[in-house]
């Protein structure tokens, strides 16, 4: 399977906003999301700012063998202790989950931002609580720290790229 990744240019960011709406579905398993009188979940709030914001945030979509398999969102975070970037959004396609797409475009991003990373996950999603741990795992061999949010309770992993050892590609 040929795998590509490639940020995406304002004039298709209805790409994004259209595959958001299977991103929302899934998450009707962890939230209470309802669909409006059209059919539609809400607008992902913010997202307009991956193209109007300057160089501070960044979208992203996967490919495989040239369709499109999920994408991600990245922020630049600016003087936060928590780290350089988060990991704001990221979505595989059913199709392409358990397939190496995710864990190949992670992998990739954390490449093509080297620094302190935050990537979030809502506390009951463990299939993603457990994609991330393996991920973040095999891309710095163990070595991340994990920290709930007091209030919300989510999980959140820290983990510094630069300090990973460089992977076999």
């Amino acid at each position: 399977m040929e795998l590509g990744i490639e940020l995406v240019p304002k004039e298709n960011r209805q790409i994004i906003s259209r595959l958001m709406q299977f991103y929302l579905y899934d998450f009707t398993r962890y939230l209470e999301l309802e669909v409006d009188r059209d059919g539609n979940f809400p607008s992902y709030p913010g997202l307009e700012a991956y193209w109007n914001s300057g160089n501070n945030k960044f979208a992203y979509l996967f490919t495989a063998d040239g369709n499109i398999a999920g994408f991600a969102l990245v922020d630049r975070l600016l003087r936060n202790p928590e780290g350089q970037f988060y990991m704001t959004e990221f979505f595989v396609l059913q199709k392409y989950r358990r397939s190496g797409v995710g864990t190949w475009a992670a992998h990739r991003l954390f490449d093509m931002f080297p620094g302190d990373w935050k990537v979030s996950q809502i506390r009951a999603n463990t299939p993603a609580r457990n994609f991330w741990h393996r991920v973040i795992g095999a891309y710095t061999n163990g070595e991340f720290k994990e920290r709930f949010n007091p209030k919300q309770g989510n999980p959140s992993q820290y983990f510094s790229t630069e300090s990973a050892p460089k992977l076999k590609k």
